[in-house]
């Protein structure tokens, strides 16, 4: 996570050959040729159940002692696709009238919005200038990003903030030390991304008095029969010759891609961290999505999927969410998903929707997010398929990696045309 300063902005994309259809499997080969990427695992379906693709190729590990394949089942750091997980999570809650998107958390978490908003930072007194924030930060704004916060690696007045303090970000073992940030603007008046869906897990952990894995576990993994997701596969003794460790290209995305040896995705966390920490396989993920693409009554009612999907950014924040994305290529390297710029985006509780269609690709209204390891998901309601795409390569949203999956996106909306 502090990697946002410690690494540059990848190299551009290379174009890939014109024919999706045809070529993406090329060029996944020849991105572990070429070392760029050591392996993967593709899965697609269409909302009536059907696979449309499914493979793994390569090596899940590039330690020394390890000969693992990447398989369907490889366990992987998901990262940020960690949040659509929490966003049902939640959702669950509000239909179990546990929590309520729309009421104030700082009942539950005190420590949420305690700063108030930092306006600036005294370099003479290594101090921030603060004022109080008027509006009580809700669920909703925290599942939407609109609270305030923004993750402190992503911000130089927070790191400057941290840096007074002695700190680094986002380190700690849990997701008050993490995420007790001061607010930068006004909750509900524009959008950053943030660590408020960490928050979000811990308001149900505080409400039920048990983890936020346990929640999902009775409430998410056990109904749709997801055994291989978890926020502690160190734990779990089936997990141990499965489990995939983080590659790095160079700081510029440019191969040969190697062990990333020192690097701790979740910087000393041991909290369930639910916008970032679970870990899990394609398999079970796209079980996962797939359920949710089907709106599948095991998960959650029609009015809760209603509101899943719904665009949660009014006008004012709308724009602050493409400025922000348009903000710096740093910017549209991590959160743009590979979409083009000029193409207007919002964020719904399941990730960001890109309102215009790109053809070939995908539809209007398609869903996506995806991790840092170039990791991706998407949603394509319009077309009726949705598709993961695993591996665990830094840079984070690698350009030549996510590009590989935006020609896997192509290939199956092709595909899935073609069987029509």
């Amino acid at each position: 996570m502090a990697f946002f300063s410690e690494t540059k902005v990848a190299q551009q994309r290379e174009d890939l050959p014109s024919s999706p259809a045809i070529s993406f499997e090329k060029a996944y080969s020849e991105a572990i040729e070429k070392k760029i990427l050591p392996g993967y695992a593709l899965i697609a379906g269409d909302k009536d159940g059907n696979i449309l693709y499914s493979k793994a190729d390569g090596v899940a590990s590039l330690k020394e002692e390890s000969k693992n394949h990447f398989e369907l089942d490889t366990i992987c750091w998901l990262a940020s696709m960690t949040k659509l997980l929490t966003s049902v999570a939640c959702l669950q809650a509000v239909e179990a009238g546990i929590v309520d998107l729309d009421k104030p958390v700082s009942d539950v978490l005190p420590e949420v919005g305690k700063y108030g908003i930092m306006t600036d930072f005294d370099d003479e007194k290594n101090e921030g200038v603060f004022k109080q924030h008027k509006t009580p930060i809700t669920l909703r704004h925290l599942l939407s990003h609109t609270s305030g916060y923004e993750y402190d690696w992503f911000s130089p007045l927070l790191a400057k903030w941290r840096q007074s303090r002695g700190e680094l970000p986002w380190t700690g073992p849990t997701v008050e030390d993490k995420s007790t940030l001061p607010l930068l603007f006004e909750p509900g008046t524009s959008f950053r991304y943030s660590g408020g869906y960490d928050w979000a897990g811990k308001l149900i952990e505080r409400i039920t008095g048990n983890t936020l894995e346990q929640f999902m576990k009775e409430k998410i993994f056990d109904p749709l029969g997801v055994k291989d997701i978890t926020f502690y596969p160190n734990d779990r003794l089936d997990m141990e010759d499965r489990l995939a460790t983080v590659s790095t290209l160079s700081e510029t995305g440019e191969p040969p891609v190697i062990d990333a040896a020192t690097f701790d995705p979740l910087f000393g966390g041991k909290d369930c961290l639910g916008g970032g920490g679970a870990y899990g396989s394609a398999n079970d993920y796209f079980k996962f999505l797939h359920a949710v693409v089907r709106r599948d009554s095991k998960l959650l009612k029609p009015e809760s999927y209603d509101e899943l999907f719904k665009p949660q950014l009014d006008e004012q924040c709308k724009k602050a969410f493409n400025d922000y994305l348009r903000s710096s290529p740093a910017h549209a390297q991590y959160l743009g998903m590979s979409l083009p710029g000029e193409l207007e985006k919002t964020w719904s509780f399941a990730g960001l929707i890109c309102e215009q269609g790109q053809q070939g690709r995908m539809s209007d209204g398609t869903y996506f997010w995806g991790g840092v390891p170039s990791m991706t998901w998407y949603m394509d309601m319009k077309a009726g398929i949705c598709g993961v795409a695993f591996c665990q390569v830094l840079p984070p949203m690698c350009p030549n990696v996510v590009h590989l999956h935006e020609g896997f996106q192509k290939a199956m909306l092709e595909k899935h045309a073609n069987a029509d």
